[in-house]
C-alpha cells in the first residue's frame, strides 16, 4: 500500500516556554536535532537517535517529537512489527506498530505523551490503519516515575486512550506472561473486514487452549 506523510505541528506550554510536538519527520530533520541524554529506555541516546534516523526513514515509517527549542525531549515511532513478532506473520500491509513512546523524565507530568499521541492521530491517513502497541513492564521506568506495576499500567493505558486505542485480548505468550503486560490497538475508519479478520487471527492462534 501507499504510505501517505502528512507533517502536522503543534506548541503546548512548558513552564515559562512552548514545547513543539512535530512530525513526521525524515532522518535528515532528525539528525539536524539534539537528542536528551534522558532518553534511555531502549538504548543508549546516541543509538537511539540513530535507529530513530532508520525508521523514519521507511516507507511506512513515522516519527513525531516534542521539541524544547533544537532538542528533542520525546519521540513515538510507528513502523511494520518486528519480522519475528507474531503480528507480522499475517502480512497485514495496513497493520503498524506504535513501537515506542519515550518522553525524558523532566518533562513527564504536563500530558506531554497524551498530546503526542493526539498529534500522531490529526493525520486522515491514520484512518486506513490498524494500530497496535504491545506493553510489557520491563519497558517501564517504574524507578524514576515512583510508581508501581499497575499504576504505570494504568498510566500507559490512559496515555494510549488519548491517542484512540484500546485494550484487547490476546493469546500472545509474551504478553500472557505478565498481567500487566497488554495489548492495544487502533482501528481506523477505513479499514476493511478482511483486515480486521486477519488481525483477530493473529491476537489468538491457540483457540483450543484450555
Amino acid at each position: 500500500m501507499i504510505h501517505q506523510k502528512t507533517y502536522y505541528s503543534m506548541t503546548i506550554p512548558f513552564q515559562d516556554r512552548s514545547l513543539i510536538l512535530e512530525g513526521p519527520l525524515s532522518g535528515e530533520a532528525i539528525e539536524s536535532f539534539e537528542f536528551h541524554s534522558g532518553l534511555v529506555a531502549f538504548r543508549p541516546p546516541e543509538k537511539q537517535k540513530i535507529a530513530l534516523i532508520g525508521i523514519a526513514d521507511l516507507p511506512e515509517g513515522r516519527i513525531n517529537v516534542v521539541r524544547d527549542g533544537n532538542t528533542i525531549v520525546g519521540y513515538v515511532t510507528f513502523v511494520y512489527p518486528d519480522p519475528m513478532e507474531r503480528w507480522s506473520e499475517g502480512k497485514v500491509e495496513n497493520l503498524i506498530e506504535l513501537g515506542a513512546i519515550e518522553i525524558a523524565k523532566e518533562y513527564r507530568g504536563a500530558q506531554v505523551g497524551k498530546n503526542l499521541l493526539r498529534l500522531s492521530f490529526m493525520d486522515d491517513a491514520m484512518e486506513d490503519y490498524i494500530i497496535i502497541t504491545t506493553e510489557y513492564y520491563w519497558h517501564w521506568d517504574l524507578t524514576g516515575s515512583g510508581l508501581d506495576v499497575w499504576g504505570y499500567r494504568k498510566m500507559m493505558e490512559k496515555m494510549m486512550n488519548a491517542g484512540g486505542l484500546e485494550w484487547y485480548a490476546t493469546d500472545d505468550p509474551e504478553i500472557c506472561s505478565h498481567p500487566a503486560n497488554c495489548l492495544m490497538a487502533r482501528i481506523g475508519k477505513r479499514v476493511n473486514t478482511d483486515s480486521i479478520l486477519r488481525f483477530d487471527q493473529l491476537r489468538f492462534q491457540n483457540r483450543f487452549m484450555y
